[in-house]
């Protein structure tokens, strides 16, 4: 077991091992944990960043690792108005004139927590929003904290993320995880053998702009796949924004996405809480290998759409209270017709 501090490209980065786990955080840029892998069975299950694209991961931290958007996706305007108060953030897809996957993803984070146990390790950092460290309170007048905690063990990483709300009002919350998951994650695999199941219910009808109509429409044809068989992650681009509905898996409800080597039998599960309610799934014009399957707490520009909380996913974070939510990834061998089979689980909750 080891945590130790590092240096990434000119960055202080935290490399933690554990249970034949590899980890890299990047406490700067959002917390993020740009690398997960299982050496031994040359499982890369993150998009890392390569030398030649550290600037670009940089400029666009939410295409590597794990990445934390508040608020998740896209704002109309880059604004919206909640309990008397103005909500303010800057466009960033000019073209659409929309803000999108809020600034929390590029701040820097302080690691406030080391600690190695008899059977894990665990690192936690936090990012401190007030007036004075005023990059997202100036837009998002709340002062909180969140709080990313990261343990390793041979059960695989748990993550937890944490928002306080140190402020008088209740505070919005929208919070989703946009992460690119290797297609192929078994190295040498054959992309065009793999597959993804989700547990989608129905889909968001969307403008021009990306931004929810405010119908609610059924899967298509193509679309019910995810539900069923399965479908191919990358070899086309997909955007699509929907409601999240059960899976049953081996007897049980299942939320979440489930990426299938099909050649090698490996399969990564991305497992969510129960508490995110909406999916996008976007594969950069499906000619990448990787694609996301992106778990939201709260719909596609949430606070200006005229319906329900329950259908939106609206919600606040009362005066002084905190909202959490829980993941973890671990790998498990099974056998199936007399063969090992490898695993690797990501799970939310």
């Amino acid at each position: 077991m080891k945590i130790s501090k590092t240096e990434w490209f000119g960055m202080e980065a935290v490399e933690m091992e554990a249970g034949g786990y590899q980890a890299l955080l990047i406490p700067e840029v959002g917390a993020n944990l740009i690398k997960l892998s299982i050496p031994e069975k040359n499982i890369e299950i993150f998009r890392t960043p390569k030398e030649e694209g550290i600037e670009n991961f940089l400029k666009t931290p939410q295409l590597f690792g794990l990445p934390i958007l508040f608020p998740p996706n896209r704002i109309e305007d880059g604004t919206f108005t909640y309990n008397g108060i103005k909500y303010e953030y800057p466009i960033t897809i000019p073209h659409q004139n929309n803000h999108h996957h809020g600034l929390l993803k590029v701040q820097k984070f302080i690691v406030t927590h080391t600690g190695i146990g008899a059977d894990h390790v665990k690192v936690s950092a936090s990012f401190f929003s007030n007036r004075v460290n005023n990059e997202i309170y100036k837009g998002f007048p709340h002062e909180f904290e969140c709080r990313m905690d990261f343990k390793l063990s041979a059960q695989g990483l748990e993550h937890t993320v944490t928002f306080i709300n140190n402020s008088d009002q209740p505070m919005p919350l929208g919070v989703g995880y946009h992460t690119p998951v290797m297609v192929p994650f078994v190295k040498g695999a054959d992309p065009q053998k793999y597959s993804l199941k989700m547990s989608v219910g129905k889909r968001w009808e969307l403008t021009e702009r990306t931004l929810p109509t405010g119908n609610l429409l059924e899967l298509n044809e193509e679309e019910v796949q995810l539900k069923e068989e399965g479908m191919a992650p990358v070899g086309k681009g997909m955007e699509m924004s929907m409601t999240s509905e059960p899976l049953v898996v081996d007897g049980k409800e299942y939320n979440g996405a489930i990426f299938t080597d099909n050649a090698n039998n490996v399969s990564v599960y991305y497992e969510t809480d129960r508490e995110f309610g909406h999916w996008t799934f976007w594969n950069n014009g499906g000619g990448v290998p990787w694609a996301c399957a992106e778990p939201q707490t709260w719909a596609i520009n949430a606070p200006n759409l005229d319906l329900p909380d329950e259908t939106t996913g609206f919600k606040t974070v009362a005066p002084h209270g905190e909202w959490s939510a829980v993941s973890k990834i671990y790998a498990k061998q099974v056998k199936k017709t007399g063969k090992p089979v490898f695993f690797i689980v990501c799970i939310y909750g």
